[in-house]
């Protein structure tokens, strides 16, 4: 008989355990962590601990990721009021870059407003083609040459088309050395916050 066998009779017939609980008291089974034996119900609390500290790890990495998001909102929300302080386009522009180093740490800014600087037809294209941002480990079209002498240390990228009216009006891109710092599968869900939020900023100062 198999063991497969056996495991589904007892799932299938769980009077079996009731007509012999007698017989459960003697079974004996291998310690999961030694060489000694112990009891089914020792075996069945161990797996219920071990169960249990899962479950704790599981919560504090969802406990976790709730704070960074918390502290992520908080920054999203201070780079937002940072943003009607600005009195022009030319204001705006540098109150944008200025701030998304200081308070969100990206070490490299590129801003560009087709209005000011019309890019290539490629970047264009790109641009009105993805409505989220685009999260890559390399530079999409010609746009290296946007970050100046740091592009060629440059490893993970973040583009943000800005759209006012349902019309793209430029793009922002964040660059870092580190390679992780952006990468294709993180999510963009704040990231298009503030394209969003710029997109409405700009709006005001055409």
């Amino acid at each position: 008989m198999r063991a497969e066998d056996v495991a589904q009779y007892l799932l299938d017939n769980p009077q079996f355990f009731e007509a012999n609980a007698e017989m459960l008291s003697q079974i004996t089974l291998p310690h999961p962590h030694g060489g000694r034996t112990i009891s089914l119900s020792e075996r069945q609390l161990l797996t219920l601990r071990e169960r249990v500290k899962e479950l704790e790890k599981k919560l504090h990495e969802l406990l976790e990721f709730a704070k960074d998001n918390d502290a992520l909102q908080l920054k999203v929300h201070q780079f937002n009021c940072v943003l009607f302080g600005a009195q022009d386009r030319a204001a705006l522009q540098n109150l944008v870059t200025q701030n998304l180093r200081d308070i969100f740490a990206v070490p490299h800014v590129a801003l560009q407003l087709w209005k000011d600087n019309a890019p290539s037809s490629e970047v264009l294209s790109f641009a009105d083609e993805h409505p989220l941002p685009v999260c890559a480990h390399h530079a999409v079209h010609d746009t290296l040459p946007w970050f100046g002498e740091a592009a060629p240390h440059l490893r993970s990228f973040a583009y943000l088309p800005l759209r006012a009216s349902g019309q793209t009006i430029g793009m922002l891109i964040l660059a870092s050395e580190d390679k992780q710092r952006f990468y294709p599968e993180m999510g963009t869900l704040f990231l298009q916050r503030i394209a969003e939020t710029l997109g409405s900023a700009f709006r005001l100062h055409v």
